[in-house]
């Protein structure tokens, strides 16, 4: 790159519009959010986690795991789950 600095896409211009791109970007409604899909992938992993632990591939866990922890899908989940918690 030789002393050019790198360009940030979501700040940058388009040039015929006008906009900035994280303008035009279509947003995630949490309405539209499939929830059962969520659950099925956040499951699927936690089942997969159970699993390789039973076996003591504790290499694959410690994988999984941090999917798990950095997946979009289960950061979705957890804040459905404290933001419709009751309380009890």
């Amino acid at each position: 790159m030789h002393g050019c600095k790198p360009v940030n896409v979501s700040s940058s211009i388009t040039p015929a519009i006008g906009e900035r791109l994280t303008d035009i970007r279509s947003k995630l409604q949490w309405t539209d959010v499939n929830w059962k899909k969520v659950e099925e992938h956040v499951n699927r992993l936690q089942t997969r986690i159970t699993k390789v632990a039973k076996e003591g591939k504790w290499h694959l866990v410690k994988r999984l795991q941090y999917l798990l922890t950095h997946s979009f899908y289960a950061k979705l989940l957890a804040v459905k789950n404290v933001t419709q918690n009751r309380g009890k």
